[in-house]
């Protein structure tokens, strides 16, 4: 199933214009939604998820107009958001029998199933008798997608899920998010571009409520072959070449000397080496010729 948008466009009324005319179209698989902070990541995801109406616009999932039918779309949902609230004292396993009777499963035996796997898929079934609001933050990340998979979603959305999480927690975290997105469709909005690299098979990058490039994370890196160059220099150099050079990011080294990233389509001078191009690099690009224009 494929998720597509046309002409979608919501302003608030402090008169912030959050999505802009986006269009869009997302297949099977993990998809990266990559953007700076108020790009309108979140206001897309709760569109989409059917939170907020938009001004104008459509949306459709597979054969389900989103914006005229709600409830056929949340019946194959799953959305995780930033937050997701305070829980109260009880455990992870009542909490998700709970949500399960909630969601309509009214057999216990059904219940308890699915509760089970869910609670493996997250790896949380070892810890499924602590209380969720005892939980680490990355915890709480992984009981958010259990309760998330309780009714076998189509299209999962997650919000900015990785921010504050502590490596360990982060790469537990997207191991799981791994194993759930070979057979629907996940949106993994997020500012982190490591997230996209390590996830995603395919990605966009929002700026100002609009798509400025849709493309493979693969073929992205490829585009700027040869365009991309590095240098070390002293730290009191970084802004007069920064007057010189289009730098893209620049990282200390143990000596407190700078290693510099620069986009060219020439080698700059012959103190720069040519680099292997990241993702990172593609972003920052884009970023700064959308900006420009």
């Amino acid at each position: 199933m494929r998720l597509v948008i046309n002409n979608l466009n919501k302003s608030y009324k402090n008169g912030i214009k959050a999505i802009d005319n986006l269009n869009l179209e997302i297949g099977t698989g993990m998809f990266g939604l990559l953007g700076p902070n108020g790009a309108g990541k979140s206001s897309l995801m709760r569109t989409i998820a059917t939170l907020q109406k938009p001004d104008k616009g459509s949306i459709s999932f597979g054969d389900i107009n989103v914006l005229e039918d709600n409830t056929s779309l949340r019946e194959v949902l799953g959305y995780l958001p930033q937050s997701f609230g305070v829980y109260p004292k009880t455990s992870a396993e009542d909490l998700l029998i709970y949500f399960a009777m909630l969601k309509g499963i009214s057999n216990k035996n059904d219940r308890k199933k699915i509760v089970k796997e869910v609670l493996e898929i997250t790896n949380l079934y070892e810890v499924r008798k602590k209380y969720v609001d005892g939980y680490s933050g990355g915890m709480k990340q992984r009981f958010g997608i259990a309760q998330m998979l309780l009714n076998n979603p189509k299209l999962i959305i997650v919000d900015e899920p990785t921010a504050g999480l502590d490596p360990a927690e982060r790469h537990r975290f997207l191991n799981v998010l791994r194993e759930i997105g070979t057979n629907s469709t996940v949106i993994f909005s997020t500012h982190i571009v490591e997230d996209v690299k390590e996830l995603c098979n395919d990605m966009a990058i929002l700026n100002g409520g609009r798509i400025i490039k849709k493309i493979t994370p693969e073929k992205a890196t490829e585009e700027i072959k040869g365009q991309i160059w590095t240098r070390t220099i002293e730290r009191n150099q970084l802004e007069s070449v920064e007057k010189q050079y289009d730098i893209l990011s620049s990282n200390y080294n143990q000596d407190n000397t700078l290693n510099i990233r620069v986009h060219s389509y020439e080698k700059p001078s012959e103190d720069f080496k040519e680099a292997i191009p990241e993702l990172d690099d593609v972003y920052f690009i884009s970023l700064k010729q959308d900006n420009l224009s």
